[in-house]
């Protein structure tokens, strides 16, 4: 895989240079400059036209296609515009029947292409044929890993827009796979649009994450080339290549099992990310990517969009279908299934669904209310995208926009958990042996000694009633009194201590001779400012299409959002219910002192 990274002299050159010399003094850049340093004079002036009739007659190539966002990408050109020309999916697999088989799995068997199905009927498979053509390749790869000639030469005469949503999101990834998917595979997506002769745009779907940790209000503005987000330092693309290889020959060396190689890679991405100023592997390739984009691609339209948390459609073709379980989920389905009573937080912090929500708990007790678990609906996400492709194909500029409700639309933590109460108050939850699951409100406690008076109260005083029980009992029940004893201890001494969370602290966590790690991302105390977007939204207003494409978080109804679309299609379409390390960590189970445990190292997802 590493000799996919590998560039030649030019390419390494052109990677250092700077930019005025790459580009030269010709007219379209002075132009593409002008406008992005004048954006907003830029889009004020555009209009942006018929969005569906852009599409018409459009090849688009799109790359990430399995994933949770590009079927919804998928499924809404077909249905808005079904004389798009051709959708080319670019499907990891070993060869074109792979590509085939994974597509017919994976993406147009879901639910959420039953609106279309029921709109063509019998002619729904024919359609699918004649519209999508999957192929087997590999952004990780040099021409996104398409071995035939014949079909690459074929698609550079056919393509007008290229859709890049191919990414590894886990935090902890391997360095070098996120290199090579995240940065080279930005690249890669790159050069094989620039060979396209007819084409219009790239649009690039990155994250808002990659501000790092930050306050106040983060713009949309670009990276610069070799900008880190410590200030006295650099960030050299090519530096990392070279170091990841010698990384590689190192271990290779030193003959360590695939195992310790793994873990390597690991602590190398995140050792990288910090020394950077980057909380956490993802983002630190996140923003590389973005900053390759921006200095090569010459004249090239680009777009990119950096979404925050992308969670459940809110409106069509099917409220509430989701794929891959995100932060918000992991409390909603540990409060469905009776794992959750309580936990630290503030339910009156702006919940601002659109960042991470992570708690910081200092030595004194006291606790930080950060940051908020920052969503937005994934019909949203691709509606913006759209509307920045018909927007800007062909205004050779590269354009930067934040989905996002921070600003717009933020929504406090409470909302979401009177809405939980609500709906499971309605619609109770039994246990795999049918009893029902007694529906209660989530205690939430500001601080560690609002927590550990609610531990002591709860747990510790009737223990000390059933100790002096036991020994009026001449210690008739010590075995049992033992047991929950043991818990008691193990929970206050091994869990609930006085977290400090630093920056992207990496804890490693004893339970029962089982050795859990989970990376704390630090926290954010920031909101993603989406000025540009609503500039965009603004030339959509008055078209006929702005139903069709809704991108304004201010139209969401936070409340109806969890109760009646959220949390039922969380339930019935993620089966994956997987906890993240805010639970793992804070989260109390009540049933006999037990404390449920599942460590996922996968990101929370865009």
């Amino acid at each position: 895989m590493l000799d996919s990274f590998r560039m030649d002299n030019d390419e390494a050159a052109m990677l250092h240079a700077p930019r005025m010399a790459r580009v030269g003094w010709q007219p379209w850049w002075l132009v593409g400059f002008l406008a992005a340093s004048q954006f907003g004079c830029l889009l004020i002036a555009m209009e942006i036209g018929n969005i569906v009739e852009f599409l018409k007659d459009k090849s688009i190539l799109i790359s990430g296609s399995t994933g949770f966002l590009a079927k919804i990408f998928v499924e809404k050109v077909l249905r808005v515009q079904p004389s798009v020309k051709k959708l080319f999916l670019i499907v990891r697999a070993r060869d074109a029947s792979s590509a085939e088989e994974r597509f017919q799995n994976e993406v147009i068997t879901k639910d959420l292409f039953q609106a279309l199905r029921e709109k063509h009927g019998k002619e729904f498979d024919s359609f699918i044929s004649n519209k999508i053509s999957p192929i087997a390749g590999d952004i990780a790869d040099v021409n996104l890993g398409i071995k035939d000639y014949n079909i690459r030469e074929y698609l550079w005469k056919e393509i007008d827009i290229v859709v890049n949503v191919a990414a590894t999101t886990n935090f902890y990834e391997r360095y070098d796979v996120a290199l090579g998917i995240n940065v080279m595979g930005a690249k890669n997506v790159l050069d094989f649009a620039k060979q396209c002769t007819k084409i219009k745009m790239l649009l690039h779907v990155s994250t808002a994450y990659i501000a790092g940790v930050q306050e106040g209000i983060i713009t949309e503005k670009p990276f610069h080339f070799g900008e880190a987000l410590k200030p006295d330092l650099k960030v050299n693309i090519g530096e990392e290549l070279r170091l990841l290889e010698e990384t590689k020959d190192q271990i290779q060396d030193e003959k360590k099992t695939k195992e310790a190689e793994k873990e390597a890679m690991k602590e190398l991405g995140i050792k990288r990310a910090r020394i950077h100023g980057w909380p956490n592997t993802y983002v630190f390739t996140k923003a590389m990517g973005e900053m390759l984009l921006g200095h090569m691609r010459g004249d090239l339209p680009l777009v990119i969009i950096r979404p925050t948390i992308i969670t459940s459609i809110y409106k069509d073709p099917l409220p509430g279908w989701i794929e891959g379980a995100r932060t918000i989920d992991s409390i909603i389905v540990g409060y469905a299934k009776g794992n959750i009573s309580s936990f630290l937080g503030d339910p009156q912090m702006s919940m601002d669904l659109l960042q991470w929500y992570y708690l910081y708990i200092s030595k004194t007790g006291k606790l930080k209310s950060t940051e908020n678990l920052n969503q937005i609906p994934g019909d949203m996400v691709v509606n913006a995208m759209i509307a920045s492709i018909a927007a800007h194909s062909n205004q050779h500029s590269q354009f930067i926009y934040h989905v996002s409700s921070s600003v717009r639309n933020p929504v406090k933590y409470s909302t979401l958990l009177q809405s939980g109460f609500q709906y499971f108050t309605k619609n109770p939850r039994t246990t795999s042996d049918g009893k029902t699951i007694k529906t209660t409100t989530i205690q939430v406690m500001k601080t560690m000694s609002d927590f550990k008076r609610y531990m002591f109260l709860r747990y510790r005083l009737p223990l000390e009633g059933f100790r002096l029980l036991n020994l009026a009992c001449c210690c008739l029940f010590n075995q049992r009194f033992n047991q929950l004893w043991r818990k008691y201890k193990f929970r206050e001494s091994n869990l609930l201590y006085d977290f400090i969370w630093q920056f992207n602290y990496s804890l490693l966590v004893e339970m029962q001779g089982i050795k859990l790690q989970m990376v704390i991302n630090p926290i954010h105390d920031c909101s993603f400012d989406d000025a540009n977007l609503e500039k965009l939204r603004m030339t959509t207003r008055d078209s006929m299409e702005t139903t069709l494409f809704e991108f304004d978080p201010k139209h969401i109804e936070w409340e109806d959002y969890f109760s009646n679309i959220h949390i039922p299609g969380v339930l019935k379409h993620d089966n994956s219910f997987n906890f993240f390390p805010l639970i793992t960590v804070l989260a109390i189970k009540d049933q006999n002192y037990g404390l449920k445990i599942k460590i996922n190292h996968s990101a929370l997802g865009s």
